[in-house]
C-alpha cells in the first residue's frame, strides 16, 4: 500500500533517521495518516478540522508563508 506515511517511513529507513526526528506538514484529509506517523505532525492554519485535531501543532496559513516562518523558528 502506497501512502504518504509509507513514503516517509521508507525515506527515514533509507536515510537512517529516527522517526522522532521527522516532520510532516499537511492541510488535507489525505495527509491524516502521515501527520499521525511523523515524529512531529504539523497542520497548516488552512487545514481541515480533522487534521488540526491530531496534529502536534498548527502553524500559519499556507498563503501567508506559514511553513517558511515555522522553519525559520525551529532552525
Amino acid at each position: 500500500r502506497n501512502t504518504k506515511a509509507h513514503g516517509i517511513l521508507k525515506v527515514l529507513d533509507i536515510l537512517n533517521i529516527p522517526i522522532e526526528d521527522s516532520y510532516a506538514f499537511g492541510d488535507g484529509l489525505n495527509d491524516l495518516e502521515m501527520i499521525k506517523y511523523a515524529g512531529h505532525g504539523i497542520a497548516m492554519k488552512n487545514a481541515v478540522k480533522e487534521l488540526k485535531e491530531v496534529a502536534d501543532a498548527v502553524i500559519g496559513h499556507v498563503d501567508e508563508n506559514g511553513l517558511e516562518e515555522y522553519l525559520k523558528r525551529i532552525y
